[in-house]
């Protein structure tokens, strides 16, 4: 026979438990529904399932003489020195943003081969390169 406050602590314990589980699915559906992960051009390329109009996020590095700007839009090609995505891009640039240097696009992909980007990140400074492209740029070499 349990106590009143035996079945107190029960239910106490039970709430608590079902508190943080209905709170922890709900923090793991927000994270994984705004997880957004940085892919290659070729790895995008090597993608079956690519959804078209869906938002990624590319990186590599900006094509050396790619880059044509007017006043509304910038136009340039990120490499991963085995493919290419053309990237169009409307907004301020970062400072950091160079012909040969690091950068991450994100927006909507046209087709496989063209992406209209929404962000540049390029907020680090001019030595970094991310780590695939670096293995990539070795074994190019």
């Amino acid at each position: 026979m349990l106590t009143k406050k035996v079945k107190n602590r029960i239910v106490f314990l039970s709430l608590i438990i079902l508190t943080l589980l209905i709170s922890s699915i709900f923090i793991f559906k927000v994270l994984q529904k705004n997880l957004l992960y940085f892919l290659t051009p070729t790895e995008i390329l090597n993608i079956q399932d690519t959804r078209i109009n869906e938002v990624y996020r590319i990186g590599g590095m900006v094509k050396k003489n790619s880059i044509t700007a007017n006043k509304d839009e910038i136009k340039f090609i990120v490499t991963d020195f085995n493919n290419e995505i053309l990237v169009t891009y409307k907004g301020s640039i970062p400072n950091l943003f160079a012909e040969g240097k690091g950068v991450v696009v994100e927006g909507k992909l046209k087709d496989k081969k063209f992406i209209i980007a929404k962000k540049i990140l390029a907020k680090h400074d001019e030595n970094y390169m991310p780590p695939e492209l670096e293995t990539i740029m070795k074994d190019a070499k």
